[in-house]
Protein backbone atom coordinates (compact mmCIF):
# COMPACT_ATOMS: atom_id res chain seq x y z
CA UNK A 1 0.00 0.00 0.00
CA UNK A 2 2.86 1.89 0.73
CA UNK A 3 4.42 1.72 -2.53
CA UNK A 4 1.15 2.68 -4.16
CA UNK A 5 0.74 5.83 -2.13
CA UNK A 6 4.59 7.02 -2.93
CA UNK A 7 3.93 6.49 -6.61
CA UNK A 8 1.02 8.34 -6.39
CA UNK A 9 2.66 11.37 -4.79
CA UNK A 10 5.73 11.00 -7.15
CA UNK A 11 3.29 11.49 -10.40
CA UNK A 12 1.78 13.97 -9.22
CA UNK A 13 5.06 15.63 -8.47
CA UNK A 14 6.38 15.16 -11.48
CA UNK A 15 3.99 15.10 -14.00
CA UNK A 16 4.66 14.52 -17.48
CA UNK A 17 5.17 15.84 -21.25
CA UNK A 18 3.93 14.62 -24.71
CA UNK A 19 6.13 16.52 -27.06
CA UNK A 20 6.63 15.70 -31.02
CA UNK A 21 9.96 16.50 -32.43
CA UNK A 22 10.87 16.85 -36.10
CA UNK A 23 13.52 17.61 -38.87
CA UNK A 24 11.97 20.33 -40.94
CA UNK A 25 8.19 21.49 -41.14
CA UNK A 26 6.06 19.12 -41.97
CA UNK A 27 8.84 16.65 -41.96
CA UNK A 28 9.28 13.02 -39.76
CA UNK A 29 7.42 13.33 -37.20
CA UNK A 30 8.21 11.61 -33.58
CA UNK A 31 6.00 11.25 -30.62
CA UNK A 32 7.34 10.81 -27.11
CA UNK A 33 6.33 11.16 -23.45
CA UNK A 34 8.99 12.26 -20.81
CA UNK A 35 8.74 13.81 -16.66
CA UNK A 36 11.85 15.87 -17.54
CA UNK A 37 11.27 17.61 -20.85
CA UNK A 38 14.46 19.74 -21.24
CA UNK A 39 16.48 16.73 -21.03
CA UNK A 40 14.86 14.77 -23.15
CA UNK A 41 15.26 17.26 -26.13
CA UNK A 42 18.67 17.79 -25.16
CA UNK A 43 18.92 14.23 -25.52
CA UNK A 44 17.87 14.41 -28.75
CA UNK A 45 19.84 16.58 -29.76
CA UNK A 46 22.87 15.57 -28.96
CA UNK A 47 21.91 12.12 -30.75
CA UNK A 48 21.16 10.27 -27.22
CA UNK A 49 17.66 9.98 -27.90
CA UNK A 50 15.54 7.22 -29.48
CA UNK A 51 17.04 5.90 -32.57
CA UNK A 52 14.34 6.82 -34.62
CA UNK A 53 15.23 10.41 -33.78
CA UNK A 54 19.00 10.24 -34.46
CA UNK A 55 18.24 7.85 -37.58
CA UNK A 56 15.85 10.83 -38.77
CA UNK A 57 17.62 13.58 -37.04
CA UNK A 58 14.87 14.93 -35.13
CA UNK A 59 16.28 17.90 -33.37
CA UNK A 60 13.04 20.53 -33.36
CA UNK A 61 10.78 20.48 -30.73
CA UNK A 62 7.60 21.32 -32.40
CA UNK A 63 4.99 20.48 -29.64
CA UNK A 64 4.37 20.07 -26.10
CA UNK A 65 2.09 19.03 -23.66
CA UNK A 66 2.30 18.71 -20.03
CA UNK A 67 -0.17 16.66 -17.66
CA UNK A 68 -0.39 16.17 -13.93
CA UNK A 69 0.79 12.55 -13.80
CA UNK A 70 3.25 10.58 -16.21
CA UNK A 71 0.39 7.86 -16.46
CA UNK A 72 -1.79 10.54 -17.89
CA UNK A 73 0.95 11.45 -20.39
CA UNK A 74 1.91 8.13 -21.34
CA UNK A 75 -1.92 7.15 -22.36
CA UNK A 76 -2.14 10.47 -24.41
CA UNK A 77 1.07 9.57 -26.22
CA UNK A 78 0.24 6.08 -27.01
CA UNK A 79 -3.40 7.43 -28.13
CA UNK A 80 -1.22 10.32 -30.58
CA UNK A 81 0.58 7.14 -32.00
CA UNK A 82 -2.23 5.42 -33.49
CA UNK A 83 -3.71 9.16 -35.30
CA UNK A 84 -3.43 9.60 -39.04
CA UNK A 85 -0.64 11.76 -39.91
CA UNK A 86 -3.10 14.86 -40.91
CA UNK A 87 -4.51 14.78 -37.05
CA UNK A 88 -0.88 15.46 -35.86
CA UNK A 89 -0.10 17.88 -37.84
CA UNK A 90 -3.68 20.03 -37.52
CA UNK A 91 -2.15 19.76 -33.73
CA UNK A 92 1.20 21.34 -34.01
CA UNK A 93 -0.19 23.77 -36.52
CA UNK A 94 -3.30 24.80 -33.90
CA UNK A 95 -0.20 25.91 -31.27
CA UNK A 96 2.72 26.59 -33.66
CA UNK A 97 1.57 27.53 -36.68
CA UNK A 98 5.17 28.65 -38.01
CA UNK A 99 6.71 25.30 -36.56
CA UNK A 100 9.31 27.17 -34.37
CA UNK A 101 11.35 25.55 -32.32
CA UNK A 102 9.60 25.73 -28.95
CA UNK A 103 12.89 24.36 -26.85
CA UNK A 104 14.10 28.11 -26.18
CA UNK A 105 10.38 28.97 -25.36
CA UNK A 106 9.40 25.89 -23.06
CA UNK A 107 13.42 25.85 -21.31
CA UNK A 108 14.14 29.53 -20.73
Amino acid sequence: MLAAETRRIYESVMGGWVYIMTNAPHGTLYIGVTSDLAARVIAHREARGSEFCRKHGLTLLVYAERHETITDAIAREKAMKKWKRQWKLRLIRQGNPDWLDLFETING
